[in-house]
């Protein structure tokens, strides 16, 4: 499955979104003009069905609903998200998940839903709040999404979610691995521990993306030959290339020595790569 459309309104700096996707998109715009906001749309529901997640600690781990809800909203204050999951060859819509939070006016001040609703083609399978809701409104602070005793009609959307990934590398975490060695954050989002993923990455399966990612990087880093995995005296992995320059035999480069940019496209192309 793919996400073939992206229904939001309220959500950090933009006010409404709808738009198409496919199979691959790419994101182009000047700094601050929302580009990581749009990714983290789909970090926040995959956030809301993770182990130990759900919807409130997803939104409590953004600064709260204030903090994601866009500062120019007015007329609509709730924060909507809704998604639409086609069969990745006849691009027929599968499943298609809304979802509203707001926060209470009153009482103890709760981030509760507005909405959420499950479309199975184009039969509506959940429509919340229901009456179960509406007796015991303190239902409304949990998404059915992340509850295994209440998606089991539409599982298929949680787990589809909780493969979304999101790497966006930072050369100096892999540099100097050893001083944030202590603690990693979870999912691993800035590359923390990319080495090591590739080290547990099955031989065969490493070689050949390696390869391919090898054979890409010529027509940037044309330098670059040989990119391989290696294991040091120590047993630490590393990422090792041979640069070319005015030697004859170039020199071994490891990724403590790679430049900025040349670890960041591996990091995309790797990510590119991977299927799981």
């Amino acid at each position: 499955m793919l996400v073939s459309h992206l229904s939001v309104r309220n959500w950090r700096n933009f006010r409404e979104i709808d738009v198409d996707l496919t199979r691959r998109v790419f994101l182009v715009g000047p700094n601050a003009s929302g580009k990581s906001n749009f990714l983290d749309m789909l970090r926040f529901l995959r956030d809301i069905v993770k182990s130990g997640g759900g919807m409130q600690e997803a939104l409590t781990n953004r600064g709260g609903i204030s903090k994601v809800r866009c500062l120019s909203a007015r007329r609509s204050s709730d924060v909507q998200i809704s998604i639409t999951l086609s069969d990745d060859q006849r691009k027929e819509e599968k499943w298609r998940y809304s979802l509203g939070i707001t926060r209470e006016t009153g009482g103890k001040r709760l981030q509760v839903l507005t909405h959420e609703r499950v479309w199975k083609g184009n039969t509506l399978i959940l429509d919340r709040p229901n009456k179960g809701d509406k007796e015991d409104p303190q239902r409304l602070t949990q998404t059915n999404l992340e509850q295994i005793s209440a998606n089991r009609d539409f599982r298929e959307v949680s787990e589809f979610l909780q493969r979304v990934q999101y790497l966006h590398l930072v050369p100096q975490f892999i540099r100097f691995a050893a001083t944030f060695s202590g603690y990693a954050l979870p999912g691993d989002p800035f590359g923390q521990t990319f080495v090591k993923r590739l080290a547990e990455t099955p031989e065969k399966t490493r070689s050949s993306r390696l390869e391919k990612v090898e054979e890409l990087l010529k027509k940037a880093v044309p330098q670059l030959k040989d990119l391989s995995f290696v294991v040091d005296k120590m047993g630490k992995p590393h990422l090792e290339a041979r640069y070319e320059h005015w030697r004859g035999h170039g020199a071994k480069q490891r990724e403590d020595q790679f430049s900025d940019g040349t670890l960041r496209l591996i990091g995309l192309l790797w990510v590119i790569l991977d299927e799981k």
